[in-house]
C-alpha cells in the first residue's frame, strides 16, 4: 500500500530554497576565484566566510524546522532511514567527487556528512522539548569554549587529528573545502526544531499561511521557484557544483 502523503509547508521550502539560491551564488564566485577570474580570499575574507556561516545556519535551521514537521507528523523510523541513507550516500559522492578535484583540500565532513549526523541526534532529542533551547545554546558557544580546553589538557590536541575534528572541539581549523562540525552546528539543528515544535503547538496556523498565498506575476513565480528548489534541495546541492565548475571549465578553454 502506498504511504498516505503529509501536507508540506511551503514556507519551510521557501526557506530552504532560499538558502540554495544563496548557497548557489556563493558557490559560483567561489568558483570564479578557483578560475581566475575573480581575485579574493574565501577562506580568511569575512565577506565571505560571514556569507558561509550565514548560508550553513540558514540551511540547518531549516532542517531543524523539517525534522519538527516530521515529528508531529508521525514520521516512523523506516522512513527516518530512508531519507537518511540519501543524505549519506549524497556526502560519500560529495567527498569523492572533491577528492578528483582538490584531493589535498578534500571535503570529508562537510555539510551533507554533518547534516547526517545531526539528524540522528535531533531526531532522538525531539522528545526532550523543554532541553533544546539550553543544549542549543552550549553547542553555539563550543567555538570560544573549544580554545580555552586546549589551554588547559594537553590531550585535547587529539580532537584536531581527522578521527575526531568532526566533533568540531577543535584549536584550529582543518584544510578541507567544506567543513560542518557537529559543533556548533547541533546547537542551530536544535533551535530549529525547538522553533519549529514551539509554533506547532502554538501557531500551528502561522506555519500553514505563510507562504501559502501565490500572488501573481513574479512575485508568485519566485516564490514557486524558491519553494521547488526547497522540495528538491538534495538533487539540487549533488548537481549545482558539477555544472557550473564544467561550465565555466568549458568557458576557461577559449581563454
Amino acid at each position: 500500500m502506498p504511504r498516505p502523503q503529509t501536507p508540506r509547508f511551503a514556507c519551510v521550502d521557501m526557506l530552504r530554497g532560499l538558502a540554495m539560491l544563496w548557497m548557489t551564488l556563493f558557490h559560483f564566485c567561489f568558483d570564479l576565484q578557483y578560475f581566475g577570474y575573480l581575485q579574493t580570499n574565501f577562506y580568511n575574507n569575512p565577506v565571505w566566510t560571514l556569507q558561509r556561516s550565514a548560508i550553513v545556519s540558514l540551511f540547518v535551521f531549516c532542517a531543524g524546522l523539517g525534522q519538527a514537521i516530521a515529528w508531529q507528523q508521525g514520521q516512523d523510523w523506516p522512513r527516518f532511514w530512508r531519507r537518511w541513507r540519501q543524505i549519506a550516500g549524497a556526502a560519500v559522492l560529495v567527498s569523492a567527487g572533491s577528492y578528483l578535484v582538490f584531493p589535498h583540500s578534500f571535503i570529508y565532513f562537510g555539510i551533507l556528512h554533518g547534516m547526517a549526523a545531526m539528524l540522528i541526534l535531533a531526531r532522538a532529542a525531539a522528545h526532550g522539548r523543554r532541553w533544546l533551547w539550553p543544549l542549543g545554546a552550549l553547542a553555539l558557544c563550543t567555538p570560544w569554549l573549544a580554545p580555552a580546553l586546549h589551554q588547559v589538557w594537553a590531550g585535547a590536541e587529539l580532537l584536531n587529528t581527522p578521527a575526531l575534528n568532526w566533533i568540531g572541539l577543535i584549536s584550529r581549523k582543518p584544510v578541507t573545502e567544506d567543513y560542518a562540525p557537529l559543533l556548533p552546528w547541533i546547537g542551530v539543528m536544535f533551535w530549529g526544531l525547538a522553533s519549529g515544535q514551539w509554533l506547532l503547538q502554538r501557531q500551528p496556523q502561522a506555519l500553514a499561511r505563510w507562504g501559502s498565498a501565490r500572488p501573481a506575476g513574479w512575485p508568485g513565480q519566485a516564490r514557486a521557484a524558491l519553494a521547488w528548489m526547497g522540495r528538491h534541495s538534495l538533487g539540487y546541492y549533488l548537481l549545482h557544483q558539477p555544472l557550473l565548475l564544467g561550465t565555466l571549465a568549458l568557458l576557461s578553454m577559449g581563454r
